[in-house]
């Protein structure tokens, strides 16, 4: 329907209106860049005319060089490069620290383009300064006022099938999970501080694509083109047009342009009807207008989370070989002046199920948390496999075989029971190339459908949202995620919580299956004995950060030490 749109408007408008509809199509690409990143991955950058600035004015260097030497056409694709390489290493810089930087990143990208925009004023020996670049030329070949909208077109048009249909694949669906959940993506092995990193300098090659075509469609690029003023006309575009959609964003730019500048004309207070308009949509179309454009074609809000894929073995998981090793050696971690941990040994080595337990606050689930760096470790080190792990990120220590279920089930809630469990199988075996064809939406393994097997009320959820799950099928659903990395490894906390005694006795079944299938090692933090000594091996006790006992269970209940702590000592 755009490309038939887009063909047709010349034909049943003037020179001028598809003069008009292909500067707003231009806008309308670079609100595309900052959808993907705000609709489709969670973080919203607040300084995209940067980018569009810098392909602009790159762009028009470009061509005013090749006037005179025309083998400098060579160097534009330079005009989308350089933008995007700055996107990544900004990216990078800021994500790299914590997964909750979004804040921050909106602020550090607003202060860019104002730097931008005072460099574009004040550098005016290439700039021009606040007269801008002029005479830019035509691309060759090209009129301004009349073939140059077809380029325009065909771009619009690329960009929002290229955008479809990376949303469609592996790298689409992972966009998806990580805006939901990064933490439990980072839990799996994925690096998400590189995955934010890519989409934004996709994101930035958007924008300076869009600035690029600005540049040979006006003739003169002035620092206005990176300023805050369109940053955050982009940002409105995106959310009146539907930020999760990348055709939504363009039609947004266009149809709110458009309407601007008729407006302009027509009626002396347009800003505020825009700014009307715009408060309506957010608060009363959360989608937009893609969103509204859906539900009337529709006649629904849900749509279909997934559609059915051929199943398929899934690749191998590459990780390392050989017996497992763990070992806490003098660790210790404190918060809030408040001692954590306080010197905890302990060692671990081959498969087979271990049980921690303890009182509340004896640091179970701290210790879980030091080892995959939710908690900072202020002395001693980790060891893994003889390798030390101390102050890890949580995917690197995933990577080498660790696999974690949290205390409070973690899943993403927006996305179908199969499409969490492809996303945690994916982990592992994906890889850059394989995210961007559909084969691996229909990967499977023998371990999914067994364990799925013994839980059948999640199997016959399988196209539900994992937000509509009971508190049991949750902890079903993380503990399957948990084991189809096939992780060396198992940390799980408390996962039988929350559980009837059916779902109980089904959940250790479950354990004792998928830890002996893989062969891996599993620490459970557990409070029910009865529990505890379904599950059997080894009881590790912890109280007040430290090790208190371990060893058969049996031994640990006629521990004098370990019935103090539970039930008082006698004075």
């Amino acid at each position: 329907m755009l490309g038939v749109a887009l063909v047709a408007l010349p034909f049943v408008s003037n020179d001028f209106i598809a003069y008009q509809i292909a500067l707003f199509l231009i806008y309308g690409i670079a609100t595309q860049g900052v959808a993907l990143c705000w609709g489709r991955l969670g973080f919203l950058p607040l300084g995209h005319a940067l980018f569009f600035g810098l392909g602009a004015y790159l762009a028009g260097g470009t061509l005013k060089a090749a006037q005179q030497q025309p083998g400098w056409y060579a160097a534009l694709p330079l005009a989308l490069l350089l933008p995007a390489a700055l996107a990544y290493l900004t990216a990078r810089l800021v994500f790299a620290r914590s997964h909750r930087s979004g804040p921050f990143f909106s602020l550090i990208t607003l202060a860019m383009t104002m730097l931008g925009f005072l460099a574009a004023q004040q550098w005016s020996a290439v700039t021009g300064g606040f007269n801008g670049m002029a005479d830019i030329p035509e691309l060759p070949g090209t009129e301004r006022y009349s073939t140059f909208y077809w380029v325009v077109a065909a771009c619009a048009l690329c960009t929002t099938l290229l955008l479809g249909g990376l949303l469609r694949r592996p790298l689409g669906l992972l966009w998806s999970a990580l805006a939901q959940n990064e933490e439990r993506l980072q839990l799996f092995g994925y690096a998400t501080d590189r995955i934010k990193a890519v989409a934004f300098a996709l994101s930035a090659m958007l924008a300076a694509l869009a600035g690029l075509l600005f540049a040979m469609h006006q003739g003169i690029v002035t620092p206005l083109t990176m300023g805050f003023v369109l940053s955050t006309e982009f940002v409105i575009w995106a959310a009146v047009g539907g930020k999760a959609s990348p055709l939504g964003a363009l039609l947004g730019a266009v149809f709110v342009g458009y309407a601007s500048s008729e407006l302009r004309d027509h009626f002396a207070y347009w800003e505020v009807l825009v700014g009307a308009i715009f408060i309506v949509v957010v608060r009363f179309l959360p989608q937009g207008l893609a969103g509204l454009a859906s539900l009337m074609v529709l006649g629904r809000r849900d749509e279909p989370l997934q559609a059915e894929h051929p199943r398929m073995p899934a690749s191998p998981v590459r990780m390392p070989e050989g017996e497992v090793s763990l070992a806490f050696e003098q660790v210790a971690s404190s918060q809030g002046g408040v001692r954590i941990l306080d010197g905890l040994d302990f060692d671990l080595r081959g498969g087979g199920l271990r049980c921690v337990i303890g009182p509340n606050g004896a640091g179970k689930t701290s210790a879980f948390n030091v080892m995959t760096g939710r908690l900072p470790l202020r002395a001693g080190r980790i060891l893994l496999d003889g390798e030390d792990i101390s102050g890890a990120t949580a995917w690197r220590v995933a990577r080498r075989g660790v696999g974690r279920k949290l205390q409070i089930p973690s899943v993403f809630p927006g996305l179908s029971v199969s499409q969490n469990l492809d996303v945690a199988l994916w982990a592992g075996r994906l890889r850059p190339a394989a995210s961007l064809r559909r084969e691996a939406l229909g990967w499977d393994s023998p371990l999914r459908g067994e364990l799925l097997d013994l839980f059948p009320a999640l199997a016959r959820q399988l196209h539900a949202p994992a937000g509509s799950l009971s508190q049991g099928e949750r902890q079903a659903l993380e503990f399957i995620m948990t084991m189809l990395p096939q992780p060396r490894l198992v940390l799980l906390d408390e996962p039988c919580a929350g559980l009837s005694p059916g779902e109980t006795h089904h959940m250790i079944d479950a354990i004792k299956i998928a830890t002996h299938r893989l062969g891996a090692a599993a620490l459970v933090i557990e409070h029910d004995i009865s529990a505890v000594a379904s599950i059997g091996g080894e009881v590790y006790v912890l109280h007040q950060g430290k090790l208190l006992a371990r060893g058969p269970l049996a031994h640990i209940q006629a521990d004098p030490a370990v019935r103090a702590v539970y039930a008082g000592a006698r004075k």
